[in-house]
């Protein structure tokens, strides 16, 4: 477990035989937001590769991570994705949705890796040698790279729903807790989207409007 920030691919670098070995970073996003799914995507680069800019897709923009989206795919040897949609969500419970979508977008590689790279604090069900790495998204390249994949993946879903929830600004918002997002719950409801069974502090408000009851 590795907690100190040291450099974007500080973990792979730190590894013995980093010329030959698979390494598969895995990273989720959509914890937080009280609509849509969550998205997780797993990267292997080949081994030694080096991406310039590839970070934790949270300090990066928009445009940003739409520039390293298509390069992340068209470098890497192989790319995973796993996606759990609300309803899963709420029969499940947040953690272990976004342990569920990583597991599947690992599975969903094409090649086997060697070892599976983890950001968080939790290893998954899965028939790898795994590590686990605290902000894993800005210590290890591979994870970095699959942070943008999914935020991106993830941002495109909410943008497209858009033209069918309108009313609720998921362009903009992606399904997070704005003030304009809140108002809209409490004008027209949840929709099928939304996360009926989440309970956080970022989202009290939600309680006051009794709309989870």
């Amino acid at each position: 477990m590795i907690r100190e920030r040291r450099g974007k691919s500080y973990f792979e670098k730190s590894l013995h035989s980093e010329e030959s070995l698979l390494i598969a970073g895995v990273d989720e996003v959509g914890r937080g937001p009280l609509a849509g799914p969550v998205v997780a995507a797993a990267v292997i680069f080949p081994p030694g590769f080096y991406l310039p800019g590839v970070n934790d897709s949270k300090l990066l923009t928009a445009k940003q991570r739409e520039t390293l989206f298509p390069l992340i795919l068209k470098h890497s040897l192989s790319v995973g994705l796993g996606c759990l949609e609300p309803r899963e969500i709420d029969r499940l419970n947040i953690l272990q949705a976004s342990l569920r979508a990583m597991e599947e977008a690992v599975f969903h590689l094409i090649i086997k890796p060697e070892l599976v790279l983890v950001d968080g604090n939790r290893l998954l069900n899965l028939p790898y040698q795994q590590q686990f790495i605290i902000k894993g998204d800005r210590l290890s390249h591979s994870i970095g790279g699959a942070s943008i994949v999914a935020k991106v993946i993830r941002d495109k879903l909410m943008e497209s729903w858009d033209c069918r929830y309108p009313e609720y600004f998921f362009s903009k918002n992606k399904g997070y807790a704005t003030a304009e997002h809140l108002a809209a719950l409490k004008k027209y409801g949840p929709c099928r989207l939304h996360r009926l069974s989440f309970r956080g502090t970022l989202f009290q408000e939600l309680e006051q409007l009794d709309l989870f009851h």
